[in-house]
């Protein structure tokens, strides 16, 4: 009898602790756009797999103290690997912004230019209260005729109190960079066709 009313205690115990345990808040970097209307398609890109540094490249958040310090946080998690989240982010901004179709990995006619866009972010910065950074290398290639643009941006954003500020902040810089991209496809192969200058926050 002591044997069971001890286990059942425990299992109690246990119970009561899982209760108690913080719930987990999951977010990305695709959700609250503002809706467009549908533009004519005037091109086709490939948005290509994006690559973040392997110490962001997680679910869970990876905010940086003002004194440098990395915390990771178990119970704010992005809905997927960064990775995607920025990727799939790009792709929805830019073909919104051009009129155009991603057909990475899909078959397409050949009526349309198509524009190669590969991602390289350098860093991926998350400070609570302060700043969300997203500091990316990435390139155009028009396929047809090889030719290729590299450039570079860095989008600082201002952000208040909270992890949904913050999110809110890293989609902005994901929109500044997407907004580039799309300027530097329009102008691709004419003397408009140079890298943008980047203003940062």
């Amino acid at each position: 009898m002591i044997k069971a009313l001890t286990l059942a205690t425990a299992a109690a115990l246990m119970l009561g602790a899982c209760s108690t345990s913080p719930p987990e808040h999951f977010y990305t970097l695709s959700g609250g756009a503002d809706t467009q209307p549908a533009k004519p398609v005037q091109y086709y890109v490939e948005v290509l797999a994006v690559s973040v540094p392997q110490q962001v490249n997680r679910n869970q958040f990876v905010v940086t103290s003002t004194s440098g310090r990395i915390e990771l946080r178990e119970q704010q998690r992005w809905a997927g690997p960064l990775a995607g989240e920025i990727g799939q982010s790009l792709s929805t901004a830019v073909t919104a912004d051009l009129g155009a179709i991603d057909v990475f990995r899909t078959p397409y006619p050949d009526k349309l230019p198509v524009y190669r866009i590969s991602t390289n972010v350098l860093r991926f910065e998350s400070v609570m209260d302060s700043h969300a950074l997203i500091d990316a290398v990435w390139s155009v290639r028009q396929l047809s005729s090889n030719q290729v643009l590299t450039c570079r941006t860095v989008a600082s954003e201002k952000v208040g109190a909270g992890y949904d500020e913050l999110v809110l902040g890293h989609r902005h810089a994901v929109q500044k960079i997407a907004s580039e991209m799309a300027q530097v496809v329009r102008g691709f192969g004419s003397a408009s066709g140079a890298c943008p200058t980047t203003q940062t926050n």
